[in-house]
This record gives C-alpha cells, structure tokens and sequence, in this order.
C-alpha cells in the first residue's frame, strides 16, 4: 500500500491509499498433478505467464513468500 492524496479541481489536497490490484486465482501445478489457488497482484499473474508456475513459485520459496 502506498499513500498519497486527491487533489480536487481547487487543489484541496486529502489523503488516500493506493491499494495493489489483488486477484483471487486458481494455477494447474502439472508435475505435481492439482490446483492451488493464490491471492496475486495482476503484475504478479502477467510473470506467472511468462516465467511458468513452476518457476514461479519455486523462486517464491527461495524468497520465502510461499510455503505451499
């Protein structure tokens, strides 16, 4: 999360907070043959495309974002 504010036509300025786009998603793990579902930003579905969920989330155990 990131704040910031909103800045109205007179440039009042308010505070807000800019949230991640955050999805609900199921992923086919094939060498493992089932489903995890995941709770992923859409910047973090467009790498799962390209790297492949497997390399994905072999990467995330080596960071230590899933334990799965």
């Amino acid at each position: 999360m990131i704040s910031g504010n909103n800045v109205s036509h007179s440039h009042t300025k308010t505070r807000r907070k800019f949230y991640p786009n955050l999805q609900t998603k199921r992923f086919y793990i094939p060498e493992e043959d089932r489903w995890i579902t995941l709770k992923v930003s859409t910047s973090g579905i467009r790498t799962i495309n390209k790297k492949g969920i497997s390399a994905a989330l072999k990467e995330a155990k080596e960071k230590g974002y899933y334990s799965g």
